[in-house]
């Protein structure tokens, strides 16, 4: 195995190199992203843009941050940009990285190549990859960091030695609240935040609720859903949905069979859909219980009911909650919506592209990863020492 980069690289240096190969891939951070903002997110979560090189200030301590001198990633073959992400974490730290792609997702391991293509020699030296993971990879990796479903990340937890870190991202479901389906450009972009990456990553939403007003008799919802429908037909004609197979399309077929039949009988329920294709659905109903979409553009709409019993709606699958996109995104908004279970919280449209200052499923990546050196006891420079 390779020595890590830190041996060879400053921090600077490889934020640079990483700003530049990421700014072909913008989604995979959010947006595209410079040196300066990398250098941010490490000043962060670890206190010093430089504190990976060297003793640095960090209260009233020196402090070196060290990083694990490996770090296998597992990703899963949803979306390329959690792999991009993870990698660019690892070479962010200095550190040596295995990367376990997955076996059935070719867009996905192209498009990590591409992105490791880009990089410097130097930093291409300090990523290896592989479909198949080595068995030396998972004995000797200081950190692991896995993306994929709940029995995939309890797989690795199990195998894994005391001393290695473990950072473990699995299932994970995520919503919207609308609470003026007035205003303008409103359901474009829910319309975003449902179709972009077609449903596969864990910040796309599964239902939006819709505040309706007691004044006007509700009604709402409905019409917003509608509104939807429209929006993501257009998004579809210069966006379309990539191909699916027979199992996914018959599942998105069942659901459109039973609620078709639903609102033939049921005036609390609607259904519009994509005409001789699954490429989207709508799906109306008035009962308040989240409800987990089969994917591939299928969303629900539903009136929202009083805040107060949100967490009772959201109960099932609060263990598994992740994002809340809010429109109009107001802190009073977000203040209300503290008590959900939720970790992250934006402005819709916006759910797909987080910032790398977001704490993904609740956690500093940067901070979970690295280990301390404290010197205490000694004046404070007036400049960072090494």
């Amino acid at each position: 195995m390779m020595e890590a980069a830190t041996a060879t690289t400053t921090t600077r240096e490889r934020a640079e190199a990483l700003a530049e190969a990421l700014s072909d891939f913008p989604h995979a951070m959010g947006s595209t992203i410079s040196a300066d903002d990398l250098l941010d997110w490490l000043g962060v979560e670890l206190g010093h843009t430089e504190i990976l090189d060297g003793l640095r200030p960090r209260g009233s301590i020196l402090s070196k941050a060290n990083p694990p001198r490996s770090i296998l990633h597992v990703v899963a073959g949803n979306t390329p940009n959690a792999a991009i992400q993870s990698l660019a974490l690892g070479v962010l730290l200095g550190s040596h990285n295995l990367l376990k792609l997955p076996s059935a997702a070719p867009e996905v391991s192209d498009a990590v190549r591409r992105f490791i293509a880009a990089l410097p020699l130097a930093l291409r030296e300090s990523v290896e990859c592989a479909s198949d993971l080595p068995d030396a990879w998972l004995l000797s990796a200081g950190a692991v960091i896995v993306y994929g479903s709940d029995e995939t990340v309890a797989d690795f937890r199990g195998r894994l030695r005391s001393w290695q870190k473990f950072i473990a991202h699995g299932h994970r479901l995520s919503f919207a609240i609308v609470f003026n389906a007035t205003a303008s450009g409103v359901a474009e972009a829910a319309a975003r935040d449902v179709s972009l990456f077609d449903q596969q990553g864990c910040l796309s939403p599964h239902t939006i609720y819709v505040a309706e007003a007691a004044s006007s008799g509700g009604g709402e919802a409905r019409a917003f859903a509608e509104q939807l429908a429209a929006a993501m037909a257009e998004f579809n004609v210069h966006t379309p949905r990539r191909p699916i197979g027979a199992g996914p399309a018959q599942e998105i077929q069942h659901l459109r069979s039973s609620y078709a039949f639903r609102a033939a009988n049921d005036p609390r329920v609607g259904l519009w859909q994509s005409e001789r294709s699954t490429d989207w659905t709508v799906i109306y109903e008035e009962d308040p219980q989240f409800a987990v979409s089969c994917l591939n553009r299928l969303v629900f709409v539903k009136p929202l009911p009083p805040l107060e019993s949100m967490p009772e709606h959201l109960r099932l699958v609060r263990p598994h909650l992740s994002s809340v996109a809010i429109s109009p995104c107001t802190e009073a908004h977000a203040r209300s919506l503290l008590t959900l279970g939720v970790s992250r919280m934006c402005a819709l449209g916006q759910s797909q592209v987080p910032t790398p200052f977001w704490h993904q499923d609740g956690l500093g990546a940067l901070a979970l990863l690295v280990d301390w050196i404290d010197l205490e006891g000694v004046p404070l420079p007036a400049d960072s020492i090494d």
